[in-house]
């Protein structure tokens, strides 16, 4: 009889399956129910579901350079195959571009990360898993109370940070920023918190908007190959995840996050459109009042407010599509739970 769901490991089977899975289901010794759904899509089953359950979802590879989060959701995986990593609580792990991520590659026809709202679109590979993923999620969290779900969806940036690991808290009509979510992003130790002020169409906005759940798109280091990811730096995030998913009780110490807001967000409008800043630029570098840093056409670029940073810089997007975020420094508070800010 195997002790395990997999060949090789959830990443490996998944990536090289060619649909032919060795087990669907597999039942460890302590009664955690793995169930396969299909190439990277892993729903965990604790022993016992009550109405303290919290669901969980654990997603990454929505673009294909995102190495560093994905090893680190297959050793978890791995943890839980063997036993190692309790679990108390409804997970469902999900590695989303397995073709980009076998390529090395961000997407082939489409940014997946922006085919979660509901425009109509030309057919893709990529629309096809976001529709997939949909499907699932609303299959996952069927009949499950709004404020036990969580999600993070994990990513790496293209350009490098001037912090190491970093979040954005989707802008919704739900109140989705509890304490709660919060206070796990200080015990992740993750250095900053992007607060958007508008709808999107990445998936965390989708799941916080269509499920009021607790989401974040949480960035960790720089993208990187496959093997190639160096997961040191994020200890304190694994640890936290993993406690979460357990149900038990952190035993380091929160430390405080550096909170921004998005000013704006410039979308290219014209063929001629450029930065002034090298393409290796990090993210957060902050411009004084006034400061140009390109333009957009016969329009110059330029900050609008004193130590406003930049955010994904990309000038090579189609025009019509967000090239970059504008964010500032903001200071937060709590309403009813909720995190706030004037």
């Amino acid at each position: 009889m195997s002790n395990s769901l997999f060949r090789q490991s959830f990443l490996i089977d998944s990536l090289y399956s060619d649909g032919a899975l060795l087990s669907s289901e597999y039942t460890t010794d302590d009664g955690v129910l793995l169930k396969l759904h299909g190439p990277g899509i892993l729903e965990v089953i604790p022993p016992h579901i009550d109405e303290q359950t919290q669901h969980i979802v654990v997603s990454c590879a929505i673009h294909g350079k995102d190495a560093g989060p994905v090893e680190l959701v297959n050793r978890i995986v791995s943890d839980i195959d063997s036993g190692f990593q309790p679990v108390r609580e409804h997970c469902l792990f999900i590695i989303a571009h397995l073709e980009a991520l076998k390529h090395h590659t961000r997407f082939f026809d489409e940014n997946l990360e922006r085919l979660f709202d509901d425009k109509p679109r030309e057919p893709s590979q990529e629309l096809v898993i976001a529709d997939n993923l949909k499907v699932l999620l609303k299959s996952f969290w069927k009949d499950t109370p709004s404020d036990q779900r969580w999600h993070f969806d994990l990513h790496s940036t293209l350009n490098p940070s001037l912090y190491h690991s970093f979040a954005i808290s989707p802008k919704v009509r739900h109140p989705v920023r509890p304490k709660e979510l919060i206070h796990f992003a200080e015990l992740a130790h993750l250095d900053a918190m992007v607060l958007a002020n508008a709808p999107s169409s990445s998936f965390s906005w989708y799941t916080a908007d269509c499920y009021s759940a607790r989401s974040l798109a949480i960035e960790l280091g720089q993208s990187s190959r496959l093997g190639q990811s160096p997961l040191e730096g994020f200890n304190a995030f694994d640890i936290t995840l993993r406690d979460l998913c357990a149900r038990e009780i952190n035993e380091h110490l929160p430390r405080k996050i550096k909170f921004y807001r998005v000013s704006r967000t410039i979308v290219r409008l014209n063929e001629d459109f450029d930065f002034i800043f090298a393409d290796d630029v990090k993210n957060f570098t902050a411009f004084m009042h006034g400061e140009v840093f390109g333009n957009d056409g016969d329009k110059p670029l330029m900050a609008k407010n004193e130590g406003e940073a930049i955010l994904f810089p990309d000038k090579h997007v189609p025009i019509g599509e967000p090239a970059l975020l504008m964010v500032c420094p903001v200071t937060v508070r709590y309403e009813q739970n909720q995190l706030v800010y004037d």
